[in-house]
């Protein structure tokens, strides 16, 4: 659904949808695969990776919440939303980790061969993990296109209902994903 949100409004609702994208793409993917060229010599700029992942998760939940009191509604919704995103991811990683234990642990005390680890370890925590970055991505760049053009998912609008303050737009019916 389209809003009547102000150009300052619509700027301050793209920024958790690019803080977002920013960790999904600038560090796990751009930063991850250039690190890998150098992780046999040096190990510090894989184990980035995770931490600033992590603190870019932590900062947009706790952003999320924080705005539930300092920003408008619009602004709000969109903070909202990268918070949800961002839990689906932190639950992804958490999967991920879970499974690598149980690899490791599978070496170590049930006698694993290393090539098994490696198969249970890649096909069931960091494929899936990649496909839930490519998916996400696919999501925000699309939010952050929403804001741009002044619209808000219905799915948000009924969590988050609009204050009386705010004009919806009329649209077309026929469009799909509005």
């Amino acid at each position: 659904m389209k809003f009547e949100i102000s150009e300052a409004a619509a700027h301050k609702a793209k920024i958790p949808h690019e803080v977002f994208l920013t960790n999904l793409i600038g560090n796990h993917i751009l930063w991850f695969v250039a690190s890998l060229g150098v992780a046999r010599s040096f190990w510090q700029p894989v184990a980035l990776v995770p931490v600033v992942s992590l603190i870019t998760l932590f900062y947009t939940l706790w952003r999320a919440r924080r705005s539930c009191q300092v920003d408008e509604w619009y602004v709000m919704c969109h903070w909202q939303l990268a918070a949800a995103r961002s839990r689906v991811f932190l639950g992804m990683i958490m999967f991920a980790l879970l499974v690598c234990f149980a690899g490791w642990i599978g070496y170590t005390y049930f006698g694993m061969m290393e090539v098994a680890v490696y198969a249970v370890v890649g096909g069931g925590s960091i494929l899936p993990v990649m496909v839930t970055v490519l998916i996400l991505i696919i999501m925000e760049s699309d939010a952050l296109h929403q804001t741009d053009q002044q619209k808000m998912p219905r799915s948000l609008l009924l969590k988050y209902p609009k204050p009386d303050g705010v004009v919806a737009l009329a649209e077309p019916e026929n469009q799909p994903g509005t």
